[in-house]
């Protein structure tokens, strides 16, 4: 029988931004968990015992995106700033400005061989830079609006992008050309990102809804629209058989794709959600909000059978329509709306309260250069003095 263990639970929350939290990403091993804020810092918090976190200041402007890069040497930030930077997490603080966009950047991400990054800015542009010698390969241009996120495919050889022109954009890295547009006319799409197969393409939306596109056929696969209020980041299980999602309405969701159904509710932030990251085993996830707290997450749900959950759940479960079982690629779009049974996850009621104290931060004085070709080495071998010292 399912119980109460088996579910999400919440580990634990950071507290040490002061303003909202706006990025979350785990390195490749799950030790090390960093978040962005509109306090303009980044925090590296170390998640093995003992317990550690280290403060990183450098962007001038709110910080709206974070991530590491695939082996974890690195990290990439944008910022309302009007740039991106790239940084060694180690006691150095030693940080490269990449400058190009005049606009705020609102998202960077890495390609999965860790040698370029991709920024979208308010500039409607979205700019590749190599990570190596920390300069701009190229630009693409064809957004009439903000772009709001951009990612690299699993493969690296496509891009994809949206922005508040109502557009989903596909790019060939290769001949650096906008190859097709999927339109998204009842409202703007704000996040964007690629199932690990790199087949289709998630959104999430400004209008509620969550959207599932095959980049193959290219067509809507799903449809959903489970959240109360905008839906503003996403994050594919690696197994790509779940999507998590995070909005203004101030809960999490779990979508089961292949049953093309809604599973979990979960609640923790007060007020809106604005990022979720799982980690890249999926054994955790983690999200931030305008509470300014970054809740860490135990996943438990990737092993079961999601019938069992809710037959035995019926108690902790909004009664209403079962759920619509669907193959996960249907022939048309099928849409599903929030008269879904899901569990609800409350860690006020539902996971005892262990009052688990804050580690304790540590600031890190940084210092920041604009590189030139051939600095990233020098970069790199002060990284790997100090790694075993962080």
């Amino acid at each position: 029988m399912a119980s109460p263990l088996e579910d999400p639970v919440l580990i634990r929350p950071f507290r040490g931004h002061t303003a909202a939290v706006t990025g979350v990403a785990f390195d490749a091993n799950a030790a090390e968990l960093v978040t962005c804020s509109v306090d303009r810092l980044l925090i590296l918090w170390k998640l093995r015992t003992p317990c550690n976190a280290y403060r990183f200041s450098g962007h001038a402007e709110a910080v709206t995106s974070v991530e590491f890069s695939p082996d974890g040497r690195v990290l990439a930030s944008a910022s309302q700033d009007h740039t991106v930077r790239l940084w060694i997490p180690c006691i150095h603080g030693e940080s490269s400005v990449l400058k190009g966009h005049t606009a705020s950047v609102r998202s960077v991400s890495f390609s999965h061989d860790g040698y370029s990054v991709v920024s979208a800015s308010n500039d409607k542009l979205i700019k590749i830079w190599s990570v190596c010698y920390q300069r701009l390969l190229f630009t693409l241009f064809q957004h009439t609006g903000w772009v709001c996120c951009a990612k690299f495919s699993p493969d690296g050889r496509i891009i994809v992008s949206c922005g508040e022109d109502k557009s989903i954009k596909i790019w060939d890295t290769r001949n650096k050309i906008c190859i097709n547009t999927f339109s998204d006319y009842e409202g703007f799409p704000t996040f964007v990102d690629f199932n690990p197969s790199g087949t289709c393409i998630a959104s999430a939306g400004s209008n509620n809804t969550v959207k599932l596109w095959d980049i193959r056929t290219n067509k809507l696969l799903q449809h959903f629209k489970v959240h109360r209020a905008g839906v503003n980041c996403i994050s594919f299980h690696p197994s790509g058989n779940y999507l998590i999602t995070a909005s203004s309405d101030g809960t999490l969701k779990i979508l089961d794709l292949l049953g093309e159904r809604l599973i979990y509710t979960l609640h923790g932030h007060k007020g809106p959600v604005l990022c979720v990251a799982f980690s890249k085993g999926g054994e955790n996830f983690a999200s931030g909000g305008v509470d300014a707290q970054v809740l860490l997450w135990k996943t438990n749900f990737d092993t079961l059978d999601y019938e069992e959950v809710l037959k035995h759940n019926f108690r902790r479960t909004h009664i209403d329509d079962p759920p619509h079982l669907l193959d996960v690629y249907p022939r048309s779009c099928h849409f599903h709306d929030e008269k879904i049974t899901s569990v609800e996850v409350d860690p006020t009621f539902d996971v005892p309260d262990i009052q688990t104290p804050d580690p304790v931060i540590i600031d890190i004085r940084t210092s920041s250069y604009i590189s030139t070709p051939g600095t990233f080495f020098i970069f790199w071998c002060l990284w790997c003095k100090c790694f075993y010292n962080f």
